[in-house]
């Protein structure tokens, strides 16, 4: 299952205003309804009987992060692709 970040948001009359995200894992695929009904379920299991008003923003893939690098920088030693000239156009 890939994971995933919900972004949410309060309504603007609500007295405690609440934005920010959460992750959850979903089967489905990204933009389907059964995706945003796993971000729908997870966003209630988390925040309970408050979260029912609350609207979903957006869905985004998490980045997986790679803690090998460590903020060194990779380097690259495949060959350099030569690239074709264009003929220069001569105006008459």
């Amino acid at each position: 299952m890939a994971v995933y970040l919900a972004h949410f948001l309060s309504p603007a009359a609500s007295d405690s205003r609440a934005t920010g995200y959460f992750e959850f894992e979903s089967a489905a695929r990204m933009g389907s309804r059964d995706n945003q009904s796993d971000a729908r379920m997870r966003m209630l299991e988390l925040y309970g009987k408050d979260a029912v008003s609350w609207q979903i923003d957006r869905i985004e893939r998490k980045k997986a992060r790679t803690e090998a690098l460590s903020g060194q920088l990779e380097l690259d030693f495949r060959p350099e692709k030569k690239r074709k000239r264009k003929p220069k156009k001569e105006y008459w």
